[in-house]
C-alpha cells in the first residue's frame, strides 16, 4: 500500500510517501510545497497544486493529515487551518481516502513519546526508513504522519469502515 502523510502549513507544507510490505515500511520520496508571499488566495491555490502533483506522480491509496493543534495567535491557528483544508480540499478532489492524526499521536507512534521534539522525530524517520540523510523537518513531520498511519491507522480505519464501533480499545 502506497501512503501520503501531508504536514500543513501555510508558507511550507510537507509532504511524505511510503510503501507498506506487510510490516516493512519503505521509502518513496518526500519534500516541501512552497508559496510565495502574498494574497491568501494565491496560496491556497498553489497548495492545491502543488499537492495534486504529488498525487498524480506518485498515486498514493490513503492519505495521512497532521490535525491542527492550537495556537497562542489565533490567526495563525487561523491560517494554518486554511492551508490544511486546501490540503484536504486537494486529496479528496482526487477521491483519496483521508485520515487525521494529532502531533501527539503521530509523535507516539513513531518515537514512542507523543511529547518528542523535532530532532527526534526526524532521526527516528530516518531510522525507520533508512534513509541516507536526515529530511527537512516538515518532510520529517509529512513521513512521519505516514508512518504513524502505517503503523495502527489502517487497522483501526479497517475496523470502522466494517461497520464495528471501536470503545474504550474493544470491539462492540
Amino acid at each position: 500500500m502506497r501512503l501520503l502523510g501531508i504536514d500543513p502549513g501555510l508558507r511550507v507544507t510537507g509532504y511524505g510517501v511510503i510503501e507498506k510490505h506487510g510490516s516493512k515500511l519503505c521509502y518513496v520520496a518526500s519534500g516541501v510545497i512552497r508559496t510565495k508571499d502574498g494574497e491568501l488566495p494565491e496560496r491556497i491555490a498553489t497548495l492545491f497544486a502543488g499537492i495534486g502533483e504529488v498525487l498524480a506522480t506518485y498515486n498514493p491509496e490513503a492519505a495521512a493529515v497532521e490535525k491542527v493543534f492550537v495556537n497562542v495567535n489565533p490567526q495563525s491557528t487561523l491560517l494554518l487551518g486554511q492551508a490544511r483544508g486546501a490540503a484536504i480540499a486537494a486529496l479528496t478532489h482526487a477521491v483519496l481516502p483521508v485520515f487525521e492524526y494529532t502531533a501527539l499521536q503521530v509523535k507516539q507512534a513513531v518515537v514512542g513519546n507523543g511529547h518528542a521534539d523535532k530532532q527526534q522525530v526526524i532521526h527516528m524517520v530516518t531510522r525507520l526508513l533508512a534513509l541516507p540523510g536526515e529530511p527537512g523537518a516538515d518532510a520529517a513531520d509529512a513521513l512521519a504522519c505516514a508512518i504513524c498511519h502505517a503503523h495502527g491507522g489502517m487497522g483501526l480505519g479497517a475496523l470502522v469502515t466494517a461497520g464495528r464501533r471501536v470503545r474504550a480499545g474493544r470491539l462492540s
